[in-house]
């Protein structure tokens, strides 16, 4: 019922997915993400705890094929499921179960996989790794949601759209962004202008809170708002 890529960005080291499809609220159930381990994502009839207990799996030292083999082990509806996922050394594990719905199947390249089920054709996902893997230019968010964007235009979710998410970590358990689009009849035109508003204020404020390096972050107002203005005239 959903399409997704997870990826590492090679400059930052930040962990990122973006998800689309016609179900509501994606982006509470299917993206997963533990900075300095690994990012999952599971779908089709979403097991959330692919997620919670995949990430365990991975900050033990599995590998993303085996965290995903002891997972299905343990689950008896692992026919109906679709999982992916990625450590961060880049190393890749997925599972498409028989029993999803076509168009259905997973694809993998440098330091990206992708996955989908439900969907009008393989382009969808061929099309998503073309672009995403073209524009290693661009802003880590902006590249994820260009990617899904070309996915969308090959034909995305069958049934049509309504849900997307953005969820990206860099080195702090906190994400350093968490976009939803819950239920919008253009959920990735709507995660796209909520990702600019990002770098409107949030982008800047989030370098100011607190870090394990720096538990208290900057708290003094004036600071904090100063490196904002600064950091948004700069980019003027």
């Amino acid at each position: 019922m959903t399409w997704s890529i997870i990826a590492r960005d090679s400059a930052t080291g930040q962990l990122g997915i973006a998800v689309a499809t016609r179900f509501f609220a994606v982006g509470a159930l299917v993206p997963h993400i533990a900075p300095g381990v690994g990012a999952i994502a599971t779908q089709a009839l979403v097991n959330p705890y692919f997620g919670v207990d995949g990430l365990r799996l991975l900050r033990g030292g599995a590998s993303p094929h085996d965290a995903i083999a002891v997972l299905l082990a343990a689950d008896s509806g692992r026919e109906t499921r679709q999982v992916h996922a990625m450590d961060a050394s880049g190393r890749i594990g997925a599972h498409s179960g028989k029993d999803c719905v076509d168009w259905f199947g997973h694809i993998a390249g440098d330091g990206f996989s992708i996955a989908g089920n439900m969907l009008a054709g393989p382009a969808v996902l061929g099309e998503t790794a073309r672009v995403y893997a073209a524009n290693d230019k661009l802003p880590f968010a902006q590249r994820l949601i260009k990617a899904m964007f070309a996915g969308e235009a090959a034909g995305g979710d069958k049934r049509g759209k309504r849900s997307a998410a953005l969820l990206i970590h860099g080195t702090e358990e906190w994400p350093d962004l968490d976009l939803r689009v819950d239920d919008h009849s253009d959920p990735l035109r709507e995660l796209e202008r909520l990702e600019a508003v990002s770098r409107e204020h949030w982008v800047h404020f989030r370098k100011f809170l607190p870090t394990r390096d720096k538990p208290a972050g900057t708290t003094d107002r004036a600071t904090i708002e100063t490196g904002i203005k600064l950091a948004t005239a700069s980019r003027q």
